[in-house]
């Protein structure tokens, strides 16, 4: 079995739980070195006796220092564009952290160094892609199960814990994320625009912060049992102590409109701060439906003319971060890329296209317009051809 030696930049708490993951499915690997000046995955890695290697002062030290199997960048997103260029003139695979870059200006310049020059496997870390119910989900559509897919209504609502969190960690400044859609729901995205086949047409969108504000500081600071809430997780690098008083400049709840080019119509609905948690997805086709619970890890399908109960699966993994069990899949699908030549399931295409579909979302909920997409299509295409 070869040993991988490994680079990273950016040994945030993804990156680390994405390592672990790697050890979960029987990688044999040793990270070499690392680059972060605040690496706040250190005690996730301590904590399953993972070595971080070497510690380096900047990604050119680091980069010299090869030769690597794979370089993982897991910095924040408004530093993925400068270590990705780094990363492919030194030439090793890389995986990167979703989302792949943080603004449109960022996409078009990566799609065009993408067509200008070779570059190494690039694979980006859209974990549920590699969900067994999403690619259920995906196979089920695919195989016409659906019929005509006509419409999707999807959900993300989150545990105020997380939501908590979102509103403490660097993901809380466009600056660094980008928007909240960006970082927290470009998976979905992703998927959606997989399962319609076709790009987004129209978006339209309504957002804000009403959450996470000063004068809702003091109301809710305890859960019914006595714990103290908002404080289960470290807020990691650039983190804010209160997520009623932060700086944060996103929204902490959004909802989105997207009609497809193939006519296919999408509602999303996003809140960071729910009692009832639920990523959800609803798929209604012209001879069946279909649900994908992403949290409870349940399908269900009953064709449009059945009277029977519906077909329940029941995917048996269960974790609290409600990959359930994608990242174990993600890391077995990155090992069979890298050691066999397998196809990934996402492509930095299919990220730079989930990515563009909701950076338009935003500019419409920031306009108060339906933004037509047609022009950042036709942008993005020229810059895919150098």
């Amino acid at each position: 079995m070869k040993r991988h030696r490994i680079a990273v930049i950016g040994l945030g708490q993804r990156i680390a739980h994405v390592l672990c993951a790697m050890a979960d499915v029987g990688w044999d690997y040793e990270v070499a070195g690392h680059v972060d000046p605040a690496p706040v995955g250190l005690p996730i890695l301590a904590e399953r006796g993972i070595a971080p290697g070497r510690a380096y002062a900047d990604p050119k030290a680091l980069l010299a220092d090869g030769p690597f199997d794979l370089v993982m960048i897991g910095s924040p997103n408004h530093l993925h564009l400068e270590h990705l260029l780094a990363a492919f003139e030194a030439g090793y695979p890389i995986f990167a952290e979703k989302p792949i870059v943080r603004t449109a200006e960022e996409t078009f310049t990566l799609a065009r160094r993408l067509a200008d020059k070779a570059t190494p496997p690039l694979f980006i870390g859209l974990v549920m892609r590699s969900m067994p119910i999403v690619r259920e989900t995906i196979a089920r559509v695919d195989g016409g199960q659906l019929g005509e897919l006509i419409s999707i209504d999807a959900t993300e609502h989150l545990h105020p814990e997380h939501g908590g969190y979102l509103a403490r960690n660097w993901r809380r400044k466009q600056a660094w994320g980008g928007s909240y859609l960006l970082d927290k729901v470009c998976h979905d995205f992703d998927i959606f625009g997989r399962l319609a086949g076709s790009r987004a047409a129209k978006v339209a969108s309504f957002g804000g912060r009403r959450i996470f504000t000063p004068q809702r500081d003091g109301k809710l600071t305890a859960y019914d049992d006595g714990e103290a809430a908002y404080a289960l997780r470290d807020a990691g690098w650039q983190g804010a102590n209160d997520a009623f008083h932060s700086d944060m400049d996103v929204t902490d709840h959004q909802i989105a409109m997207v009609e497809y080019a193939n006519q296919v119509r999408l509602s999303f609905h996003a809140n960071s701060h729910v009692a009832l948690q639920e990523r959800r997805w609803y798929l209604a086709g012209t001879d069946g439906t279909l649900i994908a619970d992403l949290v409870r890890n349940r399908l269900l399908f009953r064709g449009t003319m059945a009277k029977g109960r519906p077909e329940r699966m029941d995917f048996v993994t269960r974790t609290d971060d409600n990959h359930n069990g994608a990242d174990q899949a993600m890391a077995a699908d990155l090992k069979a890329s890298l050691e066999a030549g397998a196809a990934f399931p996402v492509t930095p295409g299919d990220s730079m296209e989930a990515g563009l579909t909701v950076m338009a979302i935003d500019r419409a909920m920031d306009e108060g317009a339906v933004v037509d997409c047609a022009p950042m299509w036709a942008a993005y295409d020229a810059a895919t051809t150098g």
